[in-house]
């Protein structure tokens, strides 16, 4: 009787949890299919669905082209800062008797409390003498190379988990260690490999400050700098706006989805005992 008082009160709470979560989002979907004329409150429901909101804000924000610029972008560099950040992982938890790799670890540590703001000058004037600029390979090189630090400590603590076991019979049968990192390690490494991936892909695909650093031309211009064309200095059109945040909510909720039971195995990975 306990345990089913117990069970009923769980999911209680969840849905409480659930509808909590999700209530910013049935904002945004209301807002997004009222008019400016409405004048009841952000949960009123509108009078008519203006689905001309999301037309307008795929003209005015120039959301097809912006849209193709944050996926490109975004896929690349979650490419890359996972491969880069499971291969370094690897190599420090496997290798850590080695001084070299102690070092290593501290440099990736101590570079993560060096704020954008610092180094935004010398990389400005770096991109502008490599003529990187304007391009979305200076975007991903830039984004991938500042998170590339945080997710390889967040991996190391799972490949030290994994017992050396494995990989010393994989070398008794004369597997070399290319081989056992990406057809033993990595497999095993599924779970927070996918939330790491679906964490950087969050980021990146929100990522501000790099872009409008770097991408100040019209035509490579990501999402969330389209966002702002809504909100000028006399007025906003939230509506519209509204309607423009759905739309690139799309593929986040997509690549989270596809990605959903590996993320929930590692956030979770760790909480029960072997």
């Amino acid at each position: 009787m306990k345990q089913n008082k117990l069970g009923i009160a769980g999911r209680l709470y969840l849905l409480i949890a659930g509808i909590f979560f999700l209530f910013p989002f049935l904002i945004c979907l209301l807002m997004a299919v009222k008019s400016r004329q409405d004048r009841g409150g952000v949960l009123s429901l509108p009078d008519r669905i203006h689905w001309e909101n999301f037309a307008n804000a795929i003209e005015e924000a120039n959301i097809i082209s912006s849209l193709k610029n944050s996926i490109i972008i975004t896929l690349a560099c979650v490419v890359i800062i996972v491969f880069v950040s499971a291969t370094a992982a690897y190599a420090i938890g496997r290798q850590y008797h080695k001084r070299f790799y102690r070092i290593y670890e501290a440099i990736l540590i101590a570079s993560m409390m060096i704020p954008f703001q610092a180094v935004m000058i010398p990389v400005y004037k770096m991109y502008r003498s490599l003529d990187l600029l304007n391009t979305r390979t200076g975007a991903v090189i830039m984004i991938s190379g500042m998170a590339v630090a945080y997710c390889t400590i967040m991996i190391i603590g799972f490949v030290r988990r994994i017992p050396i076991e494995l990989e010393e019979a994989a070398m008794i049968e004369g597997a070399g260690r290319f081989r056992i990192c990406f057809t033993i390690v990595m497999p095993l490494l599924k779970p927070i490999l996918a939330t790491v991936a679906t964490l950087q892909f969050l980021s990146v695909w929100n990522e501000f400050n790099v872009s409008i650093l770097l991408l100040q031309s019209e035509e490579i211009k990501t999402i969330p700098m389209q966002q702002y064309v809504f909100f000028g200095a006399y007025g906003a059109d939230y509506n519209t706006a509204f309607a423009a945040a759905v739309i690139t909510m799309i593929p986040v909720i997509i690549f989270f989805l596809i990605l959903q039971r590996y993320v929930v195995a590692g956030m979770t990975a760790g909480a029960v005992k072997g």
